[in-house]
Parts: C-alpha cells; sequence; structure tokens
C-alpha cells in the first residue's frame, strides 16, 4: 500500500473516529454549555477528516471519496490509534481522552505545519488553529477536575490509570513513518515524544495527578493489525445508514 495514502488514512481515521465518539455526547453533555462545546469539538474534527481523507481518495486514485473511505471500509482497514476508539465513559474520562490525544495532535499538526507536501501542510495550518482551542479546553478542565474534589480528583486518576497505556502508540515508528519523515512530509513520531512527555508532566502536576511508571502501550490500531473489540461497534452506529441506503452524502 502507498506509504503516504496510509499516512493520511491514519489522520483521517484519528480525527473521525475520536470524532464519531465526541458527538455522542450530544444532548447528554453535563451542562448546556460543555453539550454546545463537546459538538462543536466533534464538528471540528468530523471536518478535518473531509479534508484529511479527501486527500487520501485523491492520493490513491481510485475513484474514492472522503465519504466512501469513512462509511464504506471495515475495522480492519481503520488506521487510527486504540486510544481515540475508547468508549467515552463519565465527563472526566472523556476529557482525559482529549487531552492525551490534544497534546499529540497539537504538535504533530505543528510539525505538518511546514511538511514538503504543500497540501498537507495547508490542511494543518487550518486544523492547528481548531486544535489549538481544543487542547487548551482539555487541558483546563483536567486541571479543575483533577485539583477539585476528592471525588472528582479520584474519577480522573481513574482515567489517567486508564488511558495512558494507549498514549504510547501515537508515538510509535515503523516503515510508513520512515518514508514520510525521509521525504520530509512528516515527523517521525518519536521525535515527538519528548516534548509530549515533557508537557504532560507538568500539566499533570498542577491537576494533582499521578502518572503511572509503567510505560506500557497497547498497539495494532494505527497498522490496522488490533483494533480494540470497541471499534466494530461504533462502526456499526456510524456507518449504518450508508450501509442501508448505499449512496447517501454526508
Amino acid at each position: 500500500m502507498d506509504a503516504l495514502f496510509e499516512f493520511l488514512c491514519r489522520m483521517g481515521d484519528n480525527t473521525l473516529v475520536l470524532g464519531h465518539r465526541v458527538s455522542e455526547w450530544c444532548g447528554t453533555g453535563p451542562v448546556l454549555e460543555e453539550d454546545i462545546a463537546l459538538a462543536n469539538t466533534a464538528l471540528d474534527l468530523i471536518g478535518q477528516t473531509q479534508m484529511w481523507l479527501g486527500l487520501a481518495g485523491d492520493v490513491e486514485g481510485k475513484g474514492r471519496s472522503a465519504d466512501d473511505l469513512a462509511m464504506l471500509r471495515d475495522a480492519w482497514d481503520f488506521r487510527n490509534v486504540l486510544l481515540v476508539e475508547q468508549p467515552n465513559g463519565d465527563f472526566g474520562q472523556t476529557m482525559m481522552r482529549q487531552c492525551l490525544f490534544d497534546l499529540w495532535h497539537e504538535a504533530q499538526l505543528a510539525a505538518l505545519s511546514t511538511s514538503t507536501d504543500p497540501r498537507i501542510a495547508a490542511i494543518a495550518q487550518k486544523a492547528a488553529k481548531e486544535v489549538a482551542y481544543h487542547a487548551e479546553r482539555s487541558a483546563d478542565l483536567v486541571i479543575r477536575l483533577g485539583d477539585g474534589t476528592e471525588e472528582s480528583h479520584g474519577r480522573m486518576q481513574a482515567a489517567l490509570d486508564l488511558l495512558y497505556p494507549y498514549v504510547g502508540e501515537m508515538f510509535e515508528s515503523d516503515a510508513v513513518d520512515a518514508a514520510m519523515a525521509e521525504a520530509g512530509i512528516a515527523p517521525d513520531p518519536a521525535s515527538l515524544r519528548p516534548a509530549y512527555d515533557s508537557r504532560l508532566a507538568a500539566l499533570m502536576a498542577e491537576a494533582t495527578l499521578t502518572l503511572p511508571d509503567s510505560r506500557f502501550a497497547h498497539s495494532g490500531g494505527r497498522t490496522g493489525f488490533r483494533h480494540s473489540e470497541h471499534l466494530g461497534h461504533l462502526l456499526t452506529q456510524m456507518q449504518w445508514l450508508q450501509r442501508a441506503y448505499p449512496g447517501a452524502t454526508w
């Protein structure tokens, strides 16, 4: 498979799956303001998906659109990291997942903004403005909830303990990443880890939360080798309309 197509699917699948997960809060947010903020975050991510997967379809050259790639692939064809397909849990767990992803996403887009591929640089520069807001908001909520009541602190620590083992996959490198780095299209994911770790440690200290000692990382999502059981259920909900009524557009 073409490395550039694979890379673009990884970017688009991350935003698509997380966007769908966040959209599940629509109408059920803890307060009206948060409900609206979550819906806007989901819309931003889905909008970014259309750009990444639209470009992926162009690069592939087989006539598949962003809609086709989003709605007509099976779970084993998706290239998102396992973190984004994890269930929402409570509001704190959702915010922790968002924060862990946003910090990586912000660094990734900053690096892609100087990509040698002008199409990728343009998408990254546009998405970076939205993601900067996402990262600021999720970090603020993690701090407020972590350093909040005994109840909120306990829930945020539990969320961190649950989700931190999914962080490492975002920084794994393989042949696709090597090809992208060699061409100057995208950074080596591992090169982003030191700054991420430093920023996350400072944030968690402010939130009075303790990072797990273990650096064990679940993996298999970004290569499609092994997704969690949650992705299939998510795709069943997300794709059923297109599967039931082929040709519907979004």
